[in-house]
């Protein structure tokens, strides 16, 4: 099979060589058949010396109008393809038959590499050398025709003197133009070339990215029915095992104790990266929650970009939450030693920082994402609203890329961007980005509460928030009593056979071992939680049940004694499953791997509210296992 290579030579030709060839020639005799147009004058064998036309035959060439019909092809060069994002779009959009894509970057070696990775794919891949300081990147651009270019190198804050290269090669080329830009500058200042770009019927969009395409999407579906928006807050958490790119790294360490506009009262006033923290739990009602996270300030286009549309708004604030936590507060700690200039600045040690993040790692093999707004209805009532995600495994990278996936899915419906320059924050709507997330088996959710103690709501109503409605109706029925309620059945139980197991199970008073076993459970429900009484054959214990607060925010606390459990509220299979998060003693957090565990669900049985509770320790073995079912008494 023929890679293709492109590379400029003299009088405004371009040599088409086979992978392997020297640069230089080749002893393939000029075939009008393979090489289709002239071969160099005076050289019986040819170095494949083409005019431009040959690379449009190759490539389809240059399409008409985009989505104009079923045999419609459509050219993208992408820039950066082998790299940490552009791979992950090129393998996005390698799935699309009517789609050739140029793998372009600074290596044609990495770019073959990359190429022979793509699986599946049903575009046409060609890889290609390109470099997008090439002060003839324009005759590059006329010989190739590309549809659209798409900008994945960054990181767009060190684009030097000229920053917009591409996009002015773009505009000399009529070449539409997406990046991936998260450079708060480079995206703001796009809209200079509004005019030009309207006058030519080309869109030029920049941040097509999480930040700040995504996050206004979802801020803009977030708004919905509110009168006012009083402020935005959003995070993004990586997993600690996706490798991170050094341009990531460098646009980090470039802002890390650094000067940078926030939004505050209304005004732009300045703030310094990585200084301000907070805390947050990642939860999509009814999925098993990231841990509790430390998320630190970052620059972002956001609070400009956002800021334009909601003048209004009274403050945004954006953060990164990586783990492990004691190199995230390393990493606050030297922005701290820049801040009060005891230190000049990070850039520097921006290589030392990946290998370090890229070798020690441990935590959830897991990363998200969310946002929250705060608002005012048109009742009048302050409303909070939050938009959760999270993504398993390897699969964060692909968030980035996904709007530009989106855009380009929209494209090829026949649903082309208006003409213009802009940062492209109002060009899609939260269901063009949920069909990518479904296919990726990204998972997403809102929440949201009224006044922030709305009283209307129990317990696990709150917690479980839109999944409530997920729940068999006897499961729903039994975790909405708002007044003592007593619950009585039949139960099994099972005793651990150590000496440990015995005696833990004694100092929590947990049932003794039977079968057919007489159980009631007593209700207790007021405005700071639920007190539950469990009786079985005469022998009772309890737990206080409560709303999780700090690091156990959106999990249900239960107290037995000194010790306090932070369990995850999921949904799977119609069973709410019941699962530890974190532990305490007397307020005092323990190591997760410390914690007791074990399979605790409730279910329905043909309508009948069942449970089953396991408490076992990896040290001790069993401790209890009790199961049965209840109904009101």
């Amino acid at each position: 099979m023929c890679l293709f290579v492109l590379i400029p030579i003299t009088n405004g030709i371009n040599c088409v060589s086979c992978v392997g060839w020297s640069n230089s020639g080749c002893n393939d005799p000029y075939d009008e058949a393979t090489s289709g147009d002239l071969p160099v004058p005076g050289n019986t064998y040819c170095l494949k010396v083409v005019y431009p036309s040959y690379i449009e035959r190759m490539a389809g060439g240059r399409s008409c109008t985009p989505g104009s019909g079923p045999d419609f092809q459509m050219k993208i060069l992408i820039i950066g393809a082998y790299g940490t994002f552009g791979s992950r779009l090129s393998q996005l959009l390698a799935n699309k038959s009517q789609l050739t894509l140029f793998i372009a970057g600074r290596s044609i070696k990495h770019a073959e590499q990359f190429c022979k990775t793509i699986d599946k794919n049903v575009a046409k891949i060609l890889p290609l050398y390109f470099d997008r300081n090439d002060l003839e990147i324009e005759k590059r651009l006329k010989s190739i025709q590309p549809d659209i270019v798409i900008d994945a190198t960054g990181p767009f804050q060190f684009y030097g003197n000229d920053p917009y290269h591409v996009v002015k090669a773009c505009l000399a080329t009529s070449t539409n133009y997406m990046d991936l830009a998260d450079g708060t500058q480079f995206v703001k200042d796009i809209n200079q070339f509004d005019s030009q770009a309207k006058s030519k019927n080309l869109f030029l969009l920049s941040g097509v990215s999480t930040c700040p395409v995504l996050t206004a999407t979802v801020v803009r579906s977030l708004t919905k029915g509110l009168h006012e928006i009083h402020s935005i807050k959003g995070g993004i958490a990586p997993s600690p095992y996706v490798n991170i790119g050094p341009n990531v790294i460098r646009a980090i360490t470039s802002y890390a104790g650094q000067p940078m506009s926030v939004v505050r009262h209304r005004q732009l006033i300045i703030r310094y990266g990585l200084t301000e923290t907070m805390r947050y739990t990642i939860s999509p009602p009814g999925y098993l929650p990231l841990k509790n996270r430390r998320f630190s300030l970052v620059d972002v286009p956001d609070y400009q970009i956002l800021r334009d549309l909601w003048p209004n708004i009274n403050s945004i604030w954006f953060g990164a939450g990586t783990i492990p936590e004691s190199l995230h507060r390393l990493l606050n700690y030297f922005a701290w030693l820049v801040r009060l200039r005891l230190f000049p600045n990070l850039s520097s040690f921006s290589s030392i920082i990946q290998q370090v993040m890229n070798i020690i790692r441990w935590g959830e093999h897991r990363g998200g994402m969310f946002i929250s707004i705060e608002g005012i209805n048109n009742q009048g009532h302050i409303y909070e609203r939050s938009w959760h995600l999270i993504a398993e495994g390897d699969i964060g990278p692909f968030i980035p890329t996904l709007g530009i996936d989106a855009i380009i899915h929209r494209i090829l419906d026949g649903k082309i961007p208006i003409s213009g320059a802009r940062a492209a924050t109002t060009d899609l709507e939260l269901e063009d980005y949920d069909n990518l997330f479904k296919k990726l088996g990204i998972i997403t959710g809102q929440r949201e509460s009224i006044n922030k103690t709305n009283t209307s709501l129990t317990l696990y109503q709150k917690l479980l928030d839109q999944a409530w409605h997920q729940l068999p109706y006897s499961l729903q029925r039994m975790h909405s009593y708002t007044t003592n309620t007593k619950v009585a059945g039949i139960a099994k139980v099972e005793r651990g056979t150590s000496i440990t197991s015995k005696l833990i199970a004694m100092l929590f008073r947990f049932p003794q071992a039977g079968q057919e076993i007489p159980v009631q459970v007593v209700f207790h429900p007021n405005i700071k939680g639920e007190l539950w009484t469990r009786t079985f054959a005469g022998r009772s214990f309890s737990s206080w049940q409560m709303e999780g607060h700090g690091r156990s925010d959106k999990l249900l606390n239960e107290r037995f004694g000194p010790f306090t459990f932070g369990l995850a509220l999921v949904i799977n299979s119609e069973k709410l499953y019941l699962i530890v998060q974190n532990w305490s003693f007397l307020g005092i957090p323990l190591p997760s791997f410390l914690a007791p565990n074990g399979i605790s669900y409730e279910y329905d049985n043909n309508g009948q509210f069942c449970f089953n509770v396991e408490i076992k320790h990896r040290f001790t073995g069993l401790i209890v296992r009790y199961s049965g079912w209840l109904e009101k008494a």
